[in-house]
């Protein structure tokens, strides 16, 4: 999703003062090194292939996903999706337990004004090249109308999709039906409330929790058979544009991705996992690098105010503007 001129500005002199560097190397983080890839907003680690995480641009860049290599930052493969038409914002991408590609062609710069959505199907390639692959496309509309959303997940167990939207005052967690249907629409339902401007969202790989993370912090949910309870707090990065998660394949990290060129993709410890650092999540979870409960380090504290308030004056204006 694209933002104000002024405000990435901002954001991302922010980030060049306040930010370290990110190593390239799985357990330390890695840059995507792609210049084809400037608007990274979805991240799912490969099934198929460990150290591999799948990326796309969002907006209009066309139907392709890049597999990038987490020790190298480079890109191993190219993935040109066919049979699904010309996609329109793709924003999140995930995978299910039947080791499928799931991705969510679900933004909405206008605000909420297309009457549907699509999810594209796709099985993850067995072998790492430049292909073409025909994937399942399927449509999507809200029980409760037009939104706009930036984070889709497939439950690793279930296999069941849901969406989380994107409202500055907080969204909600919407449900699929038990199986995508490629010859009907899929009515996704509201079933929880999700207290966040969220930009991404996903399982962990054994299913029990629900982590949910926005451009300055996160919500990790226990996800209790669908009736999610909140955990605490997750340790979000300061990052430019903050609009990618996903877990690592063993469970033990979340991997936080950004938009920009040569964006980085920072791991971070997962609220309630053995050894994470986060011992208390019930109680909002700490963070390993010495935080103060709310998801981010001493050493960030001071940028991400400064950015919290250019997001701040925007909103503002943007209010100003509605009430005129």
């Amino acid at each position: 999703m694209r933002r104000s001129p002024s405000l990435l500005a901002g954001a991302v002199l922010v980030v060049a003062l306040a930010a370290p560097a990110v190593a390239d190397s799985a357990d330390n983080g890695f840059t995507i090194k792609d210049p084809r890839i400037t608007e990274s907003s979805g991240l799912a680690a490969s099934h198929a292939h460990p150290g591999i995480y799948w990326t796309h641009n969002d907006s209009d860049d066309g139907a392709y996903l890049y597999a990038v290599d987490s020790r190298t930052g480079r890109t191993v493969a190219t993935i040109t999706m066919s049979g699904v038409g010309a996609p329109r914002d793709v924003e999140a991408i995930s995978i299910g337990p039947d080791d499928n590609l799931y991705v969510g062609d679900i933004g909405d710069n206008l605000g909420g004004k297309w009457d549907h959505v699509w999810i594209y199907k796709l099985p993850e390639p067995k072998v790492l090249k430049d292909q073409t692959i025909r994937a399942t496309q399927y449509v999507v509309k809200y029980a409760d109308g037009p939104r706009n959303a930036e984070s889709l997940m497939v439950h690793p167990k279930t296999g069941r999709v849901y969406i989380v939207d994107k409202n500055e005052d907080g969204g909600h967690l919407y449900e699929g039906p038990a199986q995508l249907s490629a010859s009907g629409t899929n009515v996704f339902k509201p079933v929880a409330t999700i207290d966040l401007w969220a930009t991404d969202g996903a399982f962990s790989p054994d299913g029990k929790q629900l982590a949910v993370r926005g451009y300055f912090g996160g919500i990790a949910y226990d996800w209790n058979g669908g009736k999610i309870k909140r955990q605490g707090r997750l340790n979000v990065p300061l990052q430019g544009q903050g609009e990618s998660l996903t877990y690592t394949p063993d469970g033990s990290e979340l991997m936080y991705g950004s938009e920009g060129a040569d964006s980085g993709v920072q791991p971070e410890s997962v609220p309630g996992y053995p050894g994470s650092g986060s011992n208390s999540p019930s109680k909002g979870g700490s963070s390993a690098s010495g935080d103060n409960g709310d998801g981010l380090s001493d050493g960030f504290k001071v940028g991400a105010i400064a950015v919290a308030a250019a997001f701040a004056v925007v909103i503002g204006f943007k209010r100003l503007l509605r009430r005129s």
